[in-house]
């Protein structure tokens, strides 16, 4: 007997909602660096303007998982919306690496 495959909803209950933690988290946790800290190797406007997205990216994935609960699970996030912020976890990991060298070097 082969065990029974996931429904789709299951499947995105499994997926979708762990995913969307993680941005909340990373997303979070680089808010809070880039309000306490000034990063030495980005202008006033680059942080500016990293801190805006990291806020506008914050707002849609709580957007989705709204929609997620709300609908009970029937609805999804389309690839071309979590491609955009895996690219904005990925420079806030960036950064976060380049915050900790500079820390290192002043120690």
């Amino acid at each position: 007997m082969q065990p029974s495959q996931p429904t789709e909803k299951e499947l995105l209950r499994k997926i979708l909602l762990p995913l969307l933690e993680d941005f909340k988290y990373w997303f979070s946790r680089s808010s809070s660096l880039l309000e306490s800290e000034n990063m030495p190797f980005l202008s006033q406007e680059e942080q500016t303007g990293l801190l805006n997205r990291l806020k506008q990216a914050q707002g849609e994935v709580e957007t989705a998982r709204m929609l997620f609960n709300v609908t009970d699970g029937q609805a999804g996030v389309d690839t071309r919306v979590l491609l955009p912020w895996h690219q904005l976890v990925a420079e806030c990991w960036d950064v976060a690496r380049r915050w900790r060298e500079v820390k290192q070097k002043g120690e």
